[in-house]
Parts: structure tokens; C-alpha cells; sequence
């Protein structure tokens, strides 16, 4: 969509409603009725990005198998979720059961599957030939020992921190006593520096997601709820070619960083947040946008607005190599204060950024207390907010990156609170 067509769509000076003449049916409509026009015209922008390629994960397999020796480690116990996926390839809904795969220090991966879903896991095991089944009456947690004498890896096992605990725990019992140790050097040190493919797609997928935005803006109208804005974010993405969605918060709600449960139509003047993404490919996005709906903003909106958006470039200032990552934290909550929205966390009351890559957040954090050093490919967030209880909440969050010199930023950012996707 075109500027001149967005602003036709939302008003010259701010996103206003469209009308309800432009609607056969209400915001929010199920899938056989209308969608607002600057949904409709959405068309898929994936064309031109590929998944990560099996001699990528075999590459990343061999870096951890490094790290593994660096860590006095034998063995890393890796379990459904995104660090199997970023290792393997293999990508396995959470469940009570247990299937996973054992990396060591040598060798591919075997792997650990319930019995009943051994055909369906051989689908999605691309490294690796050692395949053990366990049925319902077992435990897997022999099956990971057994592997473990075979191959001789009699020391150190990692497992990721964000392993369940009922898994942590059933292997703890299956080892000797002091035998289960952190993997997260390994699969963080691995993940937390992203390479250009990576950093292609989490681009791709932010681009997706700032498109959706706009035109959720673009089709937003006075009496919708909360709840219909955020389906119509869902079907923005989807029709852009990525699942995703949006957290919608509206005028005193936006105080909320995370959102209220209660049902609140949109009125004009009204500050809107809109903090949302998707995943690429496995990779994600991360995009918040607030601004005034239906009216020109006030001087007290345009002041927090402004505020929040110099302590956003003030992170992104500091966020350079070398520099820790409480520091950028810092930088954006210094210039909030200065403002006068202080002490501390009182208006601004959470942390600055959080790493983001296959999962939305993860290791490591822009976080006072974390003297973490800044290195080249680190992914975070950069998200300072003002929240004022009972009035509004304004926050900025976009997606940067460490470059050699300083930091980047994977898509253009807000523009106003009249025009905040830009």
C-alpha cells in the first residue's frame, strides 16, 4: 500500500476511523463475511526467503559439538521444542511424552521417540540413524542412558534450562548423582549469535509484521473491541503469507503492558497499542506501534509519545560491542526519568529488550544486573514504554542487531502518533 492510499484509507492527519460505509460487515467478521478493504488487498511477501538448509543445522551441530568440549561436556539432552529445531531440523509439538535427541561430542544425533510416533518421527529426523523407541509402559529416560553408555559419554549431560522439569528430573534419576549439569553455554552460546540467513528471515518476518500493522491501523473504527482488532492483526498476517497476531490495547488499557481481559471499545482519541509478530521459517518478529485514534493527539499524548521514542534511540545508541547489556538498559530508562516519569520503574516498569530469534524471547536480556557483553549478531528487542495508570500507555519495540560498528535496526521505525507504522 502507498502512503496516499493509506492516508485515503485513514484520514490525512491521523488514522482515522474508516467508514462505516466502507464495511459489509462489522470489524472482526468471520471468514464468510467482508474484511476491511486495506486487509483484503494484502498479498503473501515471502517469495524470495528460504528455511534454514540441512548443512546449516549440520554446521550448527558441529559448533555445539565444539562448545560441548570447551564445557567439559559428554553429552547435551535436547527435548521437543525450539533448540531442537535450531539443532536438527526437527520440529515436535511439547507433550507429556517425551522425544528428543542426544548430541555428543562426536558423531550425529540419536535419537529418543515414543514407539507409537516412530514413523511419524521419521519424517522429521534428517541427521542421524540411531532411532530408539520406547513404549507406553517404559522409560525414555533408559533409552538416553543406554545411548549414553554406547557411546561411551560417561561425564558431564547438559539440558537446556528451558527443558521441563518433569524430563530434567526423570533423567537426573535415570544418571549417577551430579552427572546432569547446564547446557545453556552450548545451546544459548550457539543460538544468541545470529548469521545473515537468520537475520534475513527475522528482517522478512518484521517487515510482515509492520505491514500488518498498518493496515490494522488503516481499518480500525470507532466501538471496535479489543478482541476484533486483534483478529483482524491474525488475518493481516495470515494473508501476508506468515501465522501471527497482535496484542490490541485501547486508551487506559494500554497502561497494561501485557494487556487486560476486560472488553473495551475503541473511541476517538484514544491511544491504540499494538505490539505483535509471527514466525518465518521458524525465526520471529517482534513490533509494537501505539498511536492516537480519530483526533489529533494532545499535548500530553505527543510528550509521551516523544519521550518514549528518544529513550528508544538512546538504546539503540548504546547498544554497540562490547558495551553490557545493562547499559543499554540504562540509556533508554536514564532519558525516561530525566523526563520526568521516574524514579526507576515507576512509569517504566519493565526491562528494555529481551533476545529474540526462533523463540519471541530468549537468552539473553537487556535487563539491569546483566553485564553480558554486546557481541556482533546478538538479536534483541528494543521496547521502552511509559505506562500511567488510568490514563494510557505508549510503548515503541523494534527488532535491532549488533553490527561490527554499533547497532541496526531490522525495519524502519514509528513515524508519529499519527502515522505510527510507517
Amino acid at each position: 500500500m502507498t502512503r496516499r492510499r493509506l492516508l485515503q484509507l485513514s484520514g490525512a492527519a491521523t488514522f482515522r476511523s474508516l467508514g462505516s460505509e466502507s464495511l459489509a460487515a462489522p470489524v472482526g467478521a468471520g471468514p464468510s463475511e467482508a474484511v476491511p478493504p486495506a486487509i483484503a488487498e494484502l498479498k503473501p511477501m515471502t517469495e524470495g526467503v528460504s528455511p534454514i538448509s540441512l548443512d546449516e543445522h549440520k554446521a550448527r551441530l558441529a559448533r555445539a559439538q565444539n562448545l560441548m568440549a570447551e564445557e567439559g561436556l559428554d553429552a547435551v539432552l535436547l527435548a521437543s521444542g525450539t533448540s531442537l529445531a535450531y539443532f536438527t531440523g526437527a520440529e515436535w509439538g511439547s507433550s507429556e511424552r517425551f522425544f528428543g535427541a542426544v548430541l555428543t561430542r562426536e558423531g550425529e544425533p540419536a535419537w529418543v521417540t515414543p514407539a507409537f510416533e516412530k514413523a511419524r518421527a521419521l519424517e522429521q529426523i534428517r541427521i542421524g540413524s540411531d532411532v530408539r523407541a520406547w513404549e507406553e509402559h517404559e522409560s525414555p529416560y533408559a533409552l538416553v542412558a543406554g545411548i549414553l553408555r554406547d557411546r561411551k559419554a560417561a561425564g558431564r549431560i547438559g539440558i537446556e534450562e528451558t527443558m521441563p522439569f518433569v524430563f530434567a528430573d526423570g533423567m537426573a534419576r535415570a544418571l549417577p548423582a551430579g552427572q546432569v549439569a547446564s547446557a545453556t553455554a552450548v545451546t544459548a552460546g550457539c543460538r544468541v549469535i545470529k548469521d545473515a540467513h537468520e537475520i534475513a528471515l527475522m528482517r522478512r518476518a518484521g517487515e510482515i509484521t509492520l505491514r500488518a500493522h498498518r493496515a490494522v491501523f488503516a481499518s480500525l473504527k470507532e466501538g471496535v473491541t479489543q478482541a476484533e482488532a486483534s483478529r483482524l492483526s491474525a488475518e493481516a498476517h495470515r494473508r501476508l503469507g506468515m501465522p501471527g497476531g497482535s496484542l490490541v490495547l485501547f486508551g487506559a488499557d494500554a497502561a497494561f503492558p501485557h494487556g487486560t481481559t476486560r472488553p473495551q471499545p475503541l473511541k476517538a482519541g484514544e491511544v491504540v497499542l499494538m505490539d505483535g509478530g509471527g514466525r518465518l521459517h521458524g525465526y520471529s518478529s517482534d513490533i509494537t506501534r501505539t498511536g492516537v485514534f480519530g483526533a489529533a493527539p494532545t499535548g500530553r499524548q505527543r510528550e509521551v509519545w516523544d519521550v518514549v521514542r528518544r529513550a528508544q534511540e538512546a538504546a539503540l545508541k548504546a547498544a554497540r560491542p562490547g558495551a553490557e547489556c545493562q547499559a543499554v538498559d540504562a540509556a533508554a530508562r536514564t532519558v525516561i526519568v530525566d523526563a520526568g516519569f521516574g524514579p526507576d520503574y515507576r512509569y517504566f516498569t519493565h526491562r528494555v529488550g529481551h533476545g529474540i530469534g526462533m523463540d519471541g524471547h530468549e537468552w539473553t536480556y537487556l535487563v539491569r544486573g546483566n553485564a553480558t557483553k554486546l557481541r556482533p549478531g546478538m538479536c534483541f528487542s528494543d521496547e521502552p514504554g511509559i505506562y500511567i495508570p488510568g490514563e494510557m500507555g505508549i510503548r515503541h519495540e523494534d527488532v535491532i542487531f549488533i553490527t561490527e560498528a554499533g547497532a541496526e535496526g531490522m525495519t524502519k521505525w514509528t513515524g508519529s502518533p499519527e502515522e505510527p507504522a510507517v
